[in-house]
């Protein structure tokens, strides 16, 4: 699937639920928050189909996402069911709350490895960071990623200005004595409040500037490609560490990615309102064949880029819960 910009889009990010356990600060309100009826949903059959379709237009990752995508109950048995449509690589992000008693039979079920969100390694910040939730809880469910073998394990971090930006040498000395590599993602317009504010932005180069005074950064030698992450090792051969600048260096010329929400949209962009609706044309009688078109027409309606920094932009109509990461 090429758009009109020529970017080739073999990466489709599955939200199984638009629920979550936890209210952290950047995503969710306290109280307050709606969720879809379970008859919205897409059920696994349906999810099932239009990965089948996904993969006949060349889409070979898959990564399943929420909402929390660990409140979908039986969702090992879906993931069985897409290790065996034959996709190159199929992982998931999720809070980690849940993760330690299912991990080994995730990892039976075909799952390749999982980024595990961690936005503090105090305990008292994690938990007003979250609202819900420990720490320690976390950090056990990330050894247990381990030992099922769902690696190379990736730690998620959202930044935000005067919370937790004070621990980004920590997650650094993290990042060199457990070998997980940790992700610094900037905090993006994408909260259900609708708070979010350029002030609270961490930029990915002070990010960069601060660890590498202390512990010197280069270049991971292969090219990240259509990753969003720019990849870092530490000089002494210690360690990983990714940044993902989406407001202050957007990687939009190289995006290969589509998501598919839990009640059936195909989103070409986080930040675009444009959506086709698979689910009443599953649930309507469509053909392989239509949905086949349903995904090309969204490549081709893709922007060249998310328009964060231009004077008009607007956050779209969904928060992150609701779009699926």
């Amino acid at each position: 699937m090429i758009d009109r910009y020529g970017r080739v889009h073999n990466d489709l990010r599955i939200s199984v639920t638009d629920r979550c356990n936890l209210r952290c600060v950047y995503c969710m309100p306290e109280v307050g928050m709606s969720f879809l009826p379970n008859s919205e949903l897409l059920t696994f059959d349906e999810i099932v189909r239009l990965a089948r379709v996904a993969k006949s237009l060349g889409v070979t990752a898959l990564r399943i996402t929420g909402g929390e995508p660990l409140v979908r109950k039986g969702l090992p048995s879906l993931i069985a069911r897409l290790a065996a449509v034959g996709f190159d690589d199929m992982a998931m992000t999720t809070n980690g709350t849940g993760l330690a008693k299912v991990a080994t039979a995730l990892a039976s079920a075909g799952l390749r490895r999982v980024n595990v969100s961690c936005d503090s390694l105090r305990p008292e910040r994690f938990a007003a960071i979250r609202r819900r939730g420990k720490l320690d809880v976390v950090l056990d469910a990330m050894e247990a990623a381990e030992n099922a073998g769902l690696t190379p394990l990736k730690v998620n971090v959202v930044l935000l200005r005067g919370e937790n930006d004070d621990e980004i040498l920590d997650f650094a000395s993290f990042a060199r004595t457990t070998g997980r590599i940790v992700r610094f993602i900037e905090f993006m317009p994408l909260d259900a409040q609708g708070q979010w504010e350029r002030s609270q932005l961490v930029p990915g180069r002070e990010v960069f500037e601060r660890i590498s005074s202390v512990w010197p950064l280069e270049p991971l030698s292969e090219p990240s490609g259509s990753a969003p992450a720019e990849r870092f090792r530490f000089a002494d051969g210690t360690g990983e560490i990714g940044l993902i600048s989406s407001v202050s260096e957007p990687f939009c010329g190289t995006c290969n990615r589509l998501r598919l929400t839990a009640d059936g949209a195909i989103r070409n962009c986080l930040f675009s309102d444009d959506e086709q609706t698979a689910r009443d044309l599953l649930r309507n009688g469509g053909t392989d064949a239509d949905l086949s078109l349903l995904f090309r027409h969204a490549v081709w309606e893709k922007f060249p880029g998310h328009g964060i920094n231009e004077p008009g932009f607007l956050s779209p109509a969904r928060s992150m819960s609701m779009i699926g990461g």
